[in-house]
């Protein structure tokens, strides 16, 4: 923040902290859950797609239910989107875990699978929300409470609930010890696959929640939506301190890790060092340089 700064004093602006910090409550929403899944010693490269594909999905199942907006109509589409967050990750978890499919592969998978399935539905355009309905949905990006954007105080919600999930449950202990040691987990009696099956819902969950507080920003969907989201999520993950190999991990870690991607990006953007078009280089740099110090944390 220092140098950001020193860089270009705009940055500590209360705007530009606001914006930064609205920007990060959608990454980090998705990071809290890539947490879970990286802990467990799994990875979710899909979540990108599958938030396009919740979108659309979800701006369709409005539409279709009246151009009248309604308080009532934006609730069932939120319901919705959480209802095919948690399927999709119902179903890759899985295959991950009673299919015994490499996590890389089946989310590989899907990611292909979830944005072909959105470029069907918009024709290869895109999926907007009717001006009524957009109209009444605003508020759910826009809105303040106290001052604090809306998004921002869900992200602090999630992430707090993350915690004390990971840190106070038995859930959250078994996540970790199947990160640790699959096999030996399995020997202390726990569900390894129940319990990867949940990790890949909760994943599911977040992508949803984050996608149903974006779609008031923009109105619409189309296959360009939430493009190299997953690099962001798992970048904000392990910059937070999350082994890669899984085992361990901090949810609080994760806040820090995708405020501080974010922060880069801004100071990339303010300052234009380097184009605006090499910033998911740079995300991709900060992922390996973290994978290369975290070389032999764990054997």
């Amino acid at each position: 923040m220092i140098v950001a700064t020193l860089l270009n004093s705009d940055f500590l602006t209360v705007s530009n902290l606001s914006n930064v910090l609205t920007r990060a409550s959608f990454i980090g929403i998705i990071a809290v859950g890539a947490t879970f899944v990286i802990i467990s010693g799994g990875i979710d490269l899909s979540v990108g797609s599958m938030a396009a594909l919740i979108a659309g999905s979800m701006i369709l199942i409005m539409n279709a239910l009246g151009g009248g907006g309604g308080v009532g109509i934006i609730a069932v589409g939120m319901l919705c989107a959480l209802a095919i967050g948690a399927g999709a990750g119902l179903l890759q978890g899985t295959f991950i875990a009673r299919g015994r499919i490499e996590p890389f592969i089946v989310t590989l998978g899907t990611l292909g699978i979830y944005r072909a399935v959105l470029t069907y539905l918009s024709e290869g355009g895109s999926i907007s929300l009717n001006n009524t309905l957009s109209d009444a949905y605003s508020p759910v990006y826009y809105s303040k409470i106290l001052g604090v954007p809306l998004p921002i105080i869900v992200f602090a919600v999630v992430a707090l609930l993350g915690g004390l999930l990971l840190n106070r449950t038995r859930y959250g202990r078994y996540v970790q010890a199947i990160g640790s040691n699959e096999q030996v987990a399995r020997y202390a009696a726990v569900d390894v696959n129940r319990v990867k099956v949940i990790t890949y819902m909760i994943q599911g969950i977040c992508v949803a929640l984050a996608t149903l507080l974006y779609v008031p920003r923009l109105g619409s969907a189309s296959p360009s939506t939430g493009i190299l989201w997953e690099l962001e999520a798992i970048a904000a993950v392990i910059i937070g301190g999350t082994a890669l190999k899984g085992g361990s991990g901090r949810i609080w870690g994760t806040v820090v890790g995708a405020v501080l991607l974010l922060s880069i990006e801004n100071v990339l953007n303010l300052t234009s060092i380097i184009s605006v078009y090499l910033n998911a280089a740079v995300q991709g740099v900060v992922i390996i340089v973290v994978a290369f110090l975290q070389r032999g944390k764990r054997s």
